[in-house]
């Protein structure tokens, strides 16, 4: 099993890595550029190559992060910025030798019918992607179900990469705290998800799990990380055995470090369960 969390890239993209191996990850994730904004990132190509050959070197599996603005349900006016944005993200993860860029399901728009929403989702996805040709993955990471979100179950997910033109270059991010608080995995029908996600063929491109725990109960639609051992509704057993159910697939915290807690800790902890 591989462990590993969200780090800074401020000293760089080899330096995050470097980063991550200190604290005793095997995994990790980061923003390729500043998370705050659509901006198009001239990033520094022997720096991402360095990173490519260290995570070669030390077998790190890397994902990005897109940053917090991105839509793939954009209104009009920041259609092709979106657009923009995201080949970016996707050039610099690809540089770096990731696996792919997370990228979050769409929302309904205000006021349309749920139809709208996807097909826009479908048309983003397809003008993205028929732009691409590098090996770095588009991953599409399920919803809390806040703020009229989509993307709170399987059958939505499996079924928006299959209908895309382009389904080869989309992957997953499922993300546990969403998955919870969105209803879609209760902490104890473990078992019955997995056998539903293998048979949407979901799992079969399920890259990375963000392993969160949630600071609101079941079906509460709120998005709020938690540590996996402390303050979450989502016992150790059931995290546990969550884990386990899906061993086979990297996971990242992307749990708060200031609650008690660090993530190298956490690592260590969970690297545990491998004992």
């Amino acid at each position: 099993m591989k462990f590993g969390c969200h780090v800074s890239i401020r000293g760089g993209y080899l330096a995050a890595a470097k980063h991550a191996i200190q604290i005793g990850a095997e995994a990790y994730q980061y923003f390729p550029k500043n998370p705050r904004n659509l901006s198009v990132k001239e990033y520094n190509q022997a720096d991402a190559a360095a990173c490519k050959q260290f995570c070669e070197e030390k077998r790190l599996f890397t994902i990005a992060h897109t940053p917090y603005p991105t839509s793939i349900t954009p209104s009009p006016n920041k259609k092709e910025l979106n657009i923009a944005s995201i080949l970016n993200d996707l050039a610099i993860a690809d540089a770096c030798g990731s696996a792919g860029i997370v990228v979050h399901f769409g929302s309904r728009i205000e006021g349309e019918n749920p139809l709208a929403s996807y097909h826009l989702m479908l048309e983003m996805l397809n003008s993205v992607l028929s732009k691409w040709e590098g090996k770095c993955l588009l991953l599409l990471e399920n919803n809390a179900g806040k703020q009229a979100a989509l993307g709170t179950n399987l059958e939505e997910l499996a079924q928006v990469r299959n209908l895309c033109e382009y389904p080869e270059k989309i992957g997953f991010c499922l993300d546990t705290c969403h998955a919870f608080a969105s209803g879609m995995w209760n902490g104890v029908d473990t078992a019955q998800f997995r056998e539903k996600a293998d048979a949407l063929g979901y799992t079969a491109h399920l890259k990375a799990i963000h392993l969160n725990n949630s600071m609101h109960p079941f079906g509460s639609r709120k998005d709020r990380h938690a540590n996996i051992y402390k303050g979450g509704f989502i016992s150790a057993g059931q995290m546990e055995g969550f884990i386990t159910a899906f061993s086979d697939v990297p996971f990242i915290l992307e749990t708060p470090s200031d609650l008690g807690i660090s993530h190298e800790e956490e690592i260590a902890a969970l690297k545990e369960l491998e004992t």
